[in-house]
């Protein structure tokens, strides 16, 4: 647009007046980025129509036109050095050898290249992601990412924020700090231990070199040969004695630090130990009386505590084959962890016992678990993500039956009952998306044993009514028959009483209280503050607060449906002669496996304490039986041994 076309825009839409510099921009071949559309080239304006026409080649809109009144907030004009206008006309080899490049410079330099047009060279994690999606692909841009930020630390030409939300500045000559000032000085300023303690950490690693790949083997609180570290900055040397003297003191106190927090201290503590050539094994306390106070839960909470990288956590176990070396316990030790760990802790876990050749123990902990329906969600979603690597073949083909289904569902069902929050559950999406799982897992089982798989499925509080379809026609495609169960005669019951326990309705109606109160207004609030943004179709905003509606009225109108038919009970009308709700039931399997089962309110499931819903599958199968009674759950054949009422036990 020239500056008489301009001026009659501003003219006839004075709110423009604001924008000029912004419309002067918008000049025949220059390169803008759409949120939703990508990058564009305005190829013209047409007077006649007052319209921008522009080529968005990404969304296959070429010549698209665009109302620059309309697009003024909606499009980003790019500087021409900007790296994405330079990649398209021209520089895409050069740009790409940068990407492709194996060189950590080369891969700094991209940075610094998409840092040098922003906005007083500044910009956040989130708006160098755009750009890099643009260049590399949203399925590469993540782990070239998180490598290439790994490097950022180390180049004092680049400050790095302290926080996720901050921003990345490209600095000129005379504002560059050496990264290990940078980072000893915000030691200095910050007062927090465990904050101090990571500070402590990076400081190390940018001061230490090594003189081997890999960190130094052998036991973290002995002393390690001296020609594995040199000084890095020595002109820092006095101020790393320093911290390392103060983390001795703070470890020694713990006054505010968890036993996680301590034990990953005191790593740190030791390799500046090491860094300055004493002697490890004078202090204290140690890794092994950390470890030697925990008890076998404390010991399941440090290690989600400590952090959640594959270093810390392979150390972890490693300390923990020392400490529990004798009689080889500590295969115990690192089992039960497992049995209740989460994320990437679960993975190191089954390779830390598959490498020190505990792999047959472990298939047969694994089947233990699945044939008392055990299994924790982490490591079902563990099992489901491998089911098809070669690495894991023996240990997870013998799990690979409709018992797996069965403790998948179980899972799902008992993480929806106990859940007091909106979040979606891991395992149900995984279900979900791994489209061949269900078919594997039933394809040679009974039609009977599926319909009781499929009903389960039905019953399963985990899954949105569109999910449940979608899974019960995988299993329509094996057993046609199990058709009637998606008919509505068979939907889950909305108006039957609900029997519950009197702390799971005290537990509800604040769930609604807090819904009603403080969770539906804040969300209001949010869709009036995204609806001052305009246009509302491309409002990416006000569309995530509008679904955050829909999940918050659609969990207010399921508890309200909830409560109306809930009737609490203490349990003391429990039958003693056959099982009922409240009843405690013990059960031997046809191998001679024993397990006890507790039966109470629909909303009390709590598996890691065999406590079942009544709604639940297994619990049906139960009630209404009496001592001698037989039955089958899953292929399985179980007795009922013997029978007692929870509300009499509650009196001892």
């Amino acid at each position: 647009m020239n500056t008489e076309e301009i001026d009659t825009l501003i003219e006839n839409n004075p709110e423009l007046r604001g924008f000029r510099g912004k419309l002067e921009a918008m000049t025949e071949g220059a390169c803008c980025m759409h949120r939703t559309w990508g990058l564009g080239e305005i190829k013209r304006y047409d007077v006649a129509t007052n319209r921008l026409i522009i080529d968005f080649k990404e969304a296959d809109k070429i010549g698209h036109a665009m109302s620059p009144a309309f697009c003024i907030d909606k499009l980003e004009i790019l500087p021409e050095k900007h790296i994405l206008v330079r990649y398209r006309k021209g520089e895409q080899a050069y740009i790409d050898g940068l990407i492709k490049s194996k060189s950590d410079e080369d891969r700094v330099k991209l940075i610094k290249e998409i840092l040098s047009v922003a906005k007083d060279h500044k910009m956040t994690a989130t708006e160098i992601e755009v750009v890099l999606i643009r260049l590399l692909g949203v399925s590469k841009m993540k782990k070239w990412w998180t490598e290439t930020k790994k490097l950022l630390v180390k180049d004092k030409f680049i400050g790095v924020p302290a926080k996720k939300e901050g921003q990345y500045e490209l600095r000129d000559e005379e504002d560059t700090v050496s990264p290990e000032r940078e980072v000893l000085e915000e030691y200095y300023r910050n007062k927090n231990p465990k904050k101090k303690i990571q500070l402590a950490e990076k400081l190390f690693q940018f001061s230490a070199i090594k003189s081997d790949d890999e960190l130094p083997k052998g036991d973290p609180d002995q002393p390690q040969p001296l020609h594995h570290y040199k000084a890095a900055d020595p002109e820092i040397s006095e101020d790393l004695h320093n911290i390392f003297n103060e983390l001795t003191e703070a470890i020694k106190s713990a006054k505010r630090l968890t036993k996680a927090e301590c034990l990953y201290g005191l790593w740190v503590r030791n390799d500046l130990c090491r860094f300055f050539k004493e002697d490890v094994d004078s202090l204290e306390p140690t890794s092994k009386s950390i470890i030697l106070s925990c008890t076998q839960e404390e010991l399941s909470e440090l290690a989600k505590e400590i952090p959640q990288n594959p270093a810390c956590l392979k150390r972890l176990l490693d300390l923990l084959s020392r400490v529990y070396a004798e009689d080889d316990k500590w295969v115990t030790v690192v089992t039960d962890l497992f049995e209740n760990s989460t994320g990437k802790f679960t993975a190191e876990c089954v390779n830390f016992l598959v490498e020190r050749g505990q792999e047959k123990g472990l298939a047969k902990q694994l089947e233990d678990w699945l044939d008392t329906q055990t299994l924790k969600s982490p490591v079902l979603s563990w099992i489901v993500k491998n089911r098809n690597s070669r690495k894991y073949t023996k240990l997870i083909k013998p799990l690979l039956s409709h018992r797996l289904l069965a403790a998948i569902l179980y899972a799902i069902d008992d993480e929806a009952t106990r859940s007091t929050s909106n979040r979606r559950i891991q395992l149900a999406e995984e279900l979900s998306e791994d489209y061949g799982l269900i078919q594997d897992l039933i394809e040679d089982v009974s039609e009977e044993t599926a319909r009781d798989l499929a009903q389960s499925l039905n019953l399963c509080q985990g899954f949105e009514p569109l999910m449940k379809k979608s899974l019960l026609a995988r299993f329509i495609k094996v057993f046609p028959r199990i058709q009637s169960l998606l008919s509505n005669d068979n939907e889950p019951e909305t108006s039957a009483a609900l029997v519950v326990s009197q702390w799971s309705l005290e537990e509800r109606r604040n769930e609604l209280e807090d819904l009603i109160k403080i969770q539906i207004p804040a969300n209001k609030e949010a869709i009036n503050i995204a609806k001052e943004h305009g246009d509302l179709k491309e409002n990416s905003e006000y569309k995530m607060a509008r679904q955050d509606q829909e999940t918050l009225l659609a969990r207010k109108a399921f508890l309200e449906n909830e409560l109306e038919r809930a009737q609490a009970t203490d349990f003391s009308d429990t039958p003693t002669d056959k099982v009922g709700v409240g009843s405690i039931v013990e059960l031997e399997s046809a191998s001679g496996k024993k397990e006890s089962f507790t039966i109470l309110g629909a909303w009390d499931s709590n598996p890691e304490n065999n406590i079942l819903s009544y709604k639940t599958p297994l619990a049906q199968k139960l009630i209404g039986k009496a001592i001698g009674d037989e039955f089958n759950n899953n292929g399985d054949a179980w007795k009922i041994v013997a029978l007692s009422r929870w509300f009499d036990a509650q009196k001892k």
